[in-house]
């Protein structure tokens, strides 16, 4: 019999167990904007190591997805600059549900509707272990950073601003 806690498959935890990729999962009770800091708090860990994945786009609307720690924001201009783009905003919410499938609160880099670009904040990558979304609010799974590498093709960036 499963466990009680276990929640049931995702797209992102079929991609993560089909590539055998270990992980484990944390799930908690979601609240509307807690965001990365709040899943940190109930659950036990450092923010830094709660990584979110953002929906973004450049200026011609094409979308792409960054990764980042959770107590820091996105330097929108840092990131246009590094990434050779005029600029980079964020995904209105219904945007960003529709580029990956998920709904805001409970987007995961893996298993997206569509194929975006994955840029994720370099010091995420130095991180033993990361509590990334699982594919649902109240939902994270703890993975190798080097996952992002090895399954999103992730490219390093360097945008963080303090939060």
């Amino acid at each position: 019999m499963a466990k009680k806690d276990h929640v049931s498959e995702t797209p992102a935890t079929q991609l993560l167990k089909a590539n055998k990729v270990v992980f484990s999962e944390h799930p908690y009770e979601y609240l509307e904007h807690g965001g990365a800091q709040h899943s940190a708090q109930v659950l036990g860990f450092d923010p830094f190591t709660v990584v979110k994945t953002l929906i973004m786009q450049d200026q011609d609307a094409k979308p792409l997805v960054v990764l980042m720690h959770g107590n820091r924001k996105v330097s929108t201009k840092s990131l246009a600059r590094q990434i050779g783009a005029k600029s980079v905003e964020p995904c209105q919410p219904d945007v960003a549900n529709r580029h990956s499938g998920y709904l805001v609160g409970g987007t995961s880099p893996f298993g997206t509707r569509r194929a975006m670009p994955v840029y994720v904040e370099a010091s995420i990558l130095e991180l033993p272990k990361i509590l990334i979304n699982g594919g649902r609010r109240g939902y994270l799974v703890g993975i190798d950073p080097q996952v992002c590498m090895s399954l999103l093709a992730a490219k390093p960036v360097q945008c963080a601003l303090a939060d």
